[in-house]
């Protein structure tokens, strides 16, 4: 079995900044996997963030987050980080982390972010 867990969400001002972070436990090669954010925002579908390769050296990101967000791995640590700058009110959401394994992908529980103008 998996778990994945985030942490860090909060509160925080427009211009301010959030690191999130997710910890892979169970039966995973977290250096094996891509790992990827996703975000729900109230009264909105689940939508893509980032993610990045399983050496850390590529990753992608939405336009909505593209210059302002960094998402970064730790393989040592089985852990992937999101660095969420210049954050705006549109950024508020539930954040999740997420890996796709052939048994279907796995999610973490979610870390709520909220920024007020």
């Amino acid at each position: 079995q998996v778990q994945l867990v985030e942490s860090g969400g909060g509160l925080a001002q427009a211009g301010g900044s959030l690191r999130l972070s997710c910890t892979a436990s169970g039966l995973i090669i977290f250096s094996h996997e891509i790992m990827y954010w996703y975000r729900q925002r109230p009264g909105k579908e689940l939508e893509f963030v980032a993610n990045i390769t399983r050496g850390g050296t590529v990753t992608e990101y939405a336009d909505s987050v593209k210059g302002r967000f960094t998402i970064s791995r730790n393989n040592a640590e089985s852990a992937v980080y999101l660095q969420m700058n210049s954050l705006k009110p549109e950024d508020t959401a539930v954040y999740f982390c997420n890996f796709n394994r052939r048994e279907g992908p796995v999610w973490g529980r979610g870390t709520q972010v909220t920024v007020f103008s």
